[in-house]
């Protein structure tokens, strides 16, 4: 969070609202091992600045982004089954990355980085513009409490920020298990300039089989709860 600054010499900066809490604090010994012996191979920087996809992986390729990615193993996942695809994950969770960074290594997977960062600066400050295939955002905190409805991610500044990132045709592939935040994620989307429901207007879009099934949705479907998937495509480069 932007915190203001009341000296005389500087402006003070507008305060911001956060969209995610850093949970968890300290890591573990065994993270902070896994995070320092695993970073310099996965590991980018928010003080690198602006990076080039073709230079962090080595090679062309379609690029997929995530956000929130928790303790990392559905995006492992992906990544191990797409080798062709190259992947970046953002979270500000220490443990998680450290855990992500530990699965890859397991699996031998080349095609994953990583920030430990706040999204909307590495997006502002870090990300290519108009380059990526795909913006990932799987079950984020939905702020269950209407005063607290303001910190959903998803709100009008936050697609347009992700459509600045996407190229032409690239997706913004969001998932909840809440419903009444599905239903405000439809809202912000449906009514956003360079977007198309990939579903058709109005429309929830099935689990596509590139997301994998968590164990967390494992349990849900047993119970009888929901999932709901928006899917919506860039169709202008901003």
């Amino acid at each position: 969070m932007q915190e203001q600054n009341t000296g005389s010499q500087e402006p003070i900066k507008k305060r911001t609202i956060r969209s995610f809490v850093v949970r968890g604090g300290r890591m573990t010994e065994g993270q902070q091992k896994n995070y320092d012996a695993n970073w310099a191979v996965y590991g980018l920087n928010l003080a690198d600045g602006r990076i080039d996809y073709a230079v962090v992986f080595g090679r062309e390729s379609d690029v997929v982004l995530e956000v929130g990615f928790g303790m990392g193993a559905s995006l492992v996942e992906m990544a191990k089954n797409a080798p062709e695809k190259d992947f970046i994950g953002i979270e500000v969770h220490p443990p998680g990355v450290a855990k992500l960074m530990m699965l890859a290594k397991e699996e031998g997977i080349t095609n994953l980085r990583v920030y430990c960062d706040d999204a909307i600066e590495v997006m502002a400050n870090c990300l290519p513009q108009n380059t990526a295939s795909a913006f990932q955002l799987f079950f984020p905190d939905p702020w269950h409490k209407k005063k607290h409805n303001k910190r959903r991610i998803v709100q009008p500044l936050f697609a347009q920020q992700v459509a600045n990132v996407l190229k032409d045709g690239g997706h913004f592939h969001m998932a909840t298990d809440w419903r009444p935040y599905a239903e405000h994620m439809m809202g912000v989307m449906e009514v956003q300039e360079g977007y198309q429901n990939a579903a058709g207007k109005g429309l929830y879009h099935p689990r596509p089989e590139w997301r994998p099934l968590t164990k967390f949705e494992q349990r849900g479907e047993r119970l009888g709860h929901g999932v709901w998937d928006l899917i919506y495509t860039s169709n202008s480069i901003g």
